[in-house]
């Protein structure tokens, strides 16, 4: 059973002071306790067996409360998705339940200072050493880096580029933690260095050659649905509070809402925010009937929804004026959250390309 309420409750009061200081160590356990951490992985393994639907409606809960508690749900989640799709079966007997119980926390590392948006550039290696591989690189940017007790780390070998599980705890991995970022403060980001890390070849999921393409592939696929899902509760959370003011907010003896630009601009917000919604629902629906068309689908969904939050969250700091400029404003850190949502789990750049692309193979959705 999942218990989402508890989660909510504390967003709802702690949510500013996660933002200054990282999602508290009490709060991941608290994720894990309410079975959100295992919310979509099948329950011989531990977790509650959720559809897309029913994932994409949970993470717009948390979305809408916090963004960095809907990324602790996201990154651990694209990994156990990972190695739920690609891992033998003795590596799912012996992760799963550890991850949806949450008595491991697991993060993607996978962006490298020349591996942004073209992860197949990845320096990272792993050196064959008799049954074991020896892991070298420097990961940056890895969500919830700091407290993650394993990692899904993707590198280069001889024959191909190799993603694996590399265990924190390993002689040779450093975490450095990253210090007030533009946006996901309370996310507890790292950058974190592997030198020469050795682990068993049984820790590599899929074939060499597969590491990005299928594993990271699927850990991306999952992200982009979960992150799209976030940014649509993250944008209608920012319009409730806009809506709110512009309706309590007396300038001289007339409510904002009264003003025409007012109401149009709460209007403009409205339809982004529904259109996310809709893309999201059709990409839900694609993936619960395993359609082929699922991950473009997860592609547009990401992409308006991400641009929705940044709309919105924008025109709702605006109306708030300096009230959502003060250090606490939900609406001024949600302004900062989704700046990141347009950049992660592929840009919106790139995103528009693969959009054009399958228009140009001729959409059928």
């Amino acid at each position: 059973m999942i218990d989402v309420d508890k989660l909510v409750a504390a967003a709802e009061s702690d949510a500013a002071q996660w933002d200054r200081t990282g999602l508290p160590g009490e709060v991941i356990s608290l994720a894990a306790r309410t079975g959100v951490l295992g919310a979509d992985r099948p329950a011989t393994f531990g977790g509650a067996g959720l559809d897309a639907r029913e994932l994409g409606r949970m993470t717009a809960t948390l979305g809408e409360r916090c963004t960095s508690l809907r990324s602790l749900v996201t990154v651990h989640g694209m990994a156990a998705a990972a190695l739920d799709r690609w891992g033998t079966a003795e590596q799912r007997e012996d992760w799963l339940p550890r991850l949806t119980e949450g008595e491991a926390v697991a993060a993607l590392a996978a962006t490298e200072a020349g591996a942004g948006t073209e992860l197949a550039a990845v320096a990272t290696t792993f050196e064959t050493a008799g049954p074991d591989r020896l892991v070298s690189g420097h990961k940056l940017w890895v969500t919830f880096g700091q407290v993650a007790d394993v990692f899904l780390v993707l590198g280069g070998s001889g024959d191909g580029l190799c993603a694996a599980l590399v265990d924190r705890d390993r002689p040779g991995v450093t975490v450095e933690p990253v210090e007030n970022p533009l946006g996901l403060r309370g996310a507890r980001l790292a950058h974190v260095r592997f030198d020469r890390v050795r682990i068993p070849a049984a820790q590599l999921l899929a074939p060499p050659g597969f590491g990005l393409s299928h594993v990271v592939g699927t850990a991306l696929d999952h992200g982009r649905f979960t992150v799209a899902w976030g940014c649509v509760g993250l944008a209608r959370a920012c319009l409730a509070d806009a809506a709110a003011h512009a309706a309590t907010r007396v300038q001289g003896d007339t409510a904002l809402a009264r003003h025409q630009s007012v109401r149009a601009t709460l209007g403009r917000c409205w339809v982004e925010v529904e259109g996310a919604q809709a893309l999201c629902e059709r990409a839900a629906g694609q993936r619960v009937a395993g359609s082929p068309d699922s991950i473009i689908a997860t592609v547009t969904a990401k992409y308006a929804a991400a641009d929705a939050a940044a709309m919105v969250s924008d025109r709702a700091v605006q109306l708030l004026g300096s009230a959502g400029c003060a250090p606490d404003s939900r609406v001024g850190r949600f302004y900062r959250d989704a700046k990141v949502m347009q950049i992660i789990e592929g840009a919106q750049e790139v995103a528009e390309v693969t959009i054009g692309e399958h228009v140009l193979r001729g959409a059928r959705w």
